[in-house]
């Protein structure tokens, strides 16, 4: 008799199991990998709690909304804070680090154009290729906001638990091609208007007028659009790393709290 209802109660557990099986994989058919995916995200921030922390000295205790609105938040100041600074009049210019030089291919015209009395002339046209780049930047900040948008709860904790520049290098993936053909046309007026195409002819007529020189040419829209792109991101890049280890870059709440 016992053995029995051993046998019984075996068989009506192997049916429940059974049924549990069936019920877990029609609920997986009808759509529940997104929970499924935002609960292995939050154990892989920290825990199995709706609570994230990280290993890289961040703060924690915070759900993955927190973390993704925080991120957010501070790429938007960064970014605003970079094009502000860049995008005005001497942004480049007079910035060591992101200074626009002459394309490397002119670097023997200027050198016999400053040995010649000539220095002027490739002065100015450094300055107009600097204004260039000063008058474009702005052009970013509507494509930092739409990078930011985009970002998913993936990139969020790959940038969150990552490198310094983790972010600077999701903006560079995501907005570089449209950056430069954002800039593009904005750079070519802008080197119209600081008349930086004139500067360069007069530059050229010069150089050819000396003796026995190579005939060099450069695009001075394509280097703008390079160098401009260079100085952009290596402020942001300087502004993720302030926000993340300086207190005094932490301008909210949720930013004090997120990277506490």
């Amino acid at each position: 008799m016992k053995q029995a209802k051993r046998y019984a109660r075996n068989i009506v557990a192997g049916a429940c199991m059974v049924l549990a099986l069936s019920w877990t994989a029609g609920i997986s058919r009808a759509g529940t990998s997104w929970l499924d995916k935002g609960s292995d995200l939050l154990k892989s921030l920290g825990g199995g709690n709706d609570q994230a922390e990280t290993s890289s000295g961040l703060s924690s205790g915070l759900s993955l909304e927190e973390i993704v609105a925080g991120l957010k938040q501070a790429l938007k100041i960064g970014s605003e804070n970079v094009v502000k600074q860049l995008g005005t009049v001497d942004g480049f210019n007079k910035d060591e680090l992101i200074h626009i030089p002459l394309p490397e291919n002119l670097s023997m015209a200027k050198n016999l154009l400053d040995k010649a009395g000539f220095s002027s002339l490739t002065r100015d046209l450094e300055l107009k290729l600097n204004r260039a780049a000063e008058a474009a930047t702005p052009k970013a900040k509507q494509l930092f906001l739409n990078a930011i948008s985009q970002m998913s709860f993936e990139d969020a904790r790959s940038i969150y638990k990552g490198a310094d520049d983790a972010a600077t290098q999701y903006f560079k993936e995501k907005m570089s091609p449209d950056l430069a053909q954002a800039m593009e046309p904005v750079i070519e007026d802008a080197l119209s208007q600081v008349q930086a195409v004139q500067a360069y002819d007069t530059m050229m007529e010069n150089y050819k007028s000396l003796p026995f020189v190579p005939d060099v040419k450069a695009d001075l829209t394509g280097h703008v659009i390079d160098k401009g792109m260079e100085g952009i991101f290596y402020y942001m890049a300087e502004e993720e790393k302030a926000i993340r280890q300086d207190p005094v870059k932490r301008t909210t709440e949720l930013l004090r709290k997120l990277f506490k």
